[in-house]
């Protein structure tokens, strides 16, 4: 196992972006990937952020990521719209997409963009964490390769779908709800492996449908709470693949077998909601943060930002 570097978080972005830059990547996308990448890897979930830059960079050599996209985006209602990303980063896609979320509504109340003919997407929460930012209410969602093993089945369908809410808070970092719909995502069990660590119980399973807590073995994930992260696997592909018009389940290519040159047609969908359509927003953000203190004195676990 390689011993860990330690840098400053401004030092590794000029870093990263500069190496970007120099892989040709246009410098709006450039600017995106390495913010999340860093924002993520800061917030703890190293799982979906720096450690995957090598990875990016072969698939954008071997042409499955465009490095200057030509976007795309269709508004269909006063509060809706499609936006092709031309198979850019999906930080990238994620992010723009975000912004014209919080555009229409500002306009209409809420906003709901279908990104399609898009990449990996990296950490949801950077995307409605933006959107909280603005006073709002920000979640966003992705589909991925089928890795979930099928609910009393021995073969992947789905896949682990993320699901992430974001809300202001009062003084306090937003409430951020960032997660896979799997006990564990497989990034993770991919990091895993990199550090030669075993993993829990009931975490994966063999291609034999066999559970293990080998990394190098896992094909397959077990979903939260049995049939209900099924369930809500199923919830997000609607959005994500259905609405998009993006492949579902087995027929998304995997994100780390197929050729670095297929397109793997991601779907991802991105809404924001203002609080103040329902709520006064100063009121709601006190209300908020109350109830994160309320609930600390309750819940012996740690809510990443409140109170860390």
């Amino acid at each position: 196992m390689n011993k860990a570097i330690y840098l400053p978080s401004l030092q590794l972005s000029i870093f990263i972006k500069n190496i970007l830059l120099k892989a040709g990547v246009r410098e709006d996308v450039a600017h995106f990937v390495t913010e999340g990448l860093i924002q993520t890897s800061l917030r703890g979930v190293d799982s979906h952020g720096v450690r995957l830059l090598p990875h990016y960079l072969k698939a954008l050599k071997g042409g499955r990521i465009n490095s200057n996209p030509q976007y795309a985006f269709h508004q269909t209602s006063p509060s809706t719209g499609m936006f092709d990303v031309d198979h850019t980063f999906g930080h990238a896609a994620g992010m723009e997409a975000a912004k014209k979320a919080i555009l229409l509504a500002k306009e209409a109340g809420s906003g709901h963009v279908a990104i399609y003919n898009s990449t990996h997407f990296g950490a949801a929460a950077y995307y409605s964490l933006e959107i909280a930012k603005h006073d709002m209410i920000g979640m966003s969602f992705t589909n991925t390769d089928a890795l979930i093993k099928t609910y009393g089945g021995k073969r992947p369908f789905l896949g682990n779908n993320p699901i992430c809410m974001a809300v202001p808070c009062d003084g306090e970092e937003p409430f951020c709800l960032d997660m896979a719909t799997s006990q564990m995502t497989f990034n993770k069990v991919k990091q895993f492996e990199q550090e030669g660590k075993q993993l829990p119980q009931g975490v994966g399973f063999d291609k034999d449908g066999i559970e293990t807590t080998n990394s190098k073995e896992v094909t397959m994930l077990s979903p939260i709470g049995g049939y209900k992260g099924y369930g809500l696997s199923m919830m997000v592909e609607i959005l994500c693949s259905l609405l998009t018009g993006m492949p579902y389940g087995p027929y998304i290519p995997k994100m780390f077998e197929a050729p670095l040159n297929q397109k793997r047609f991601l779907g991802h969908f991105v809404m924001a909601l203002r609080i103040d359509c329902f709520q006064e927003i100063s009121v709601f953000k006190k209300r908020e943060r109350r109830y994160s203190y309320t609930r600390k004195g309750v819940f012996n676990f740690t809510v990443f930002g409140f109170g860390i």
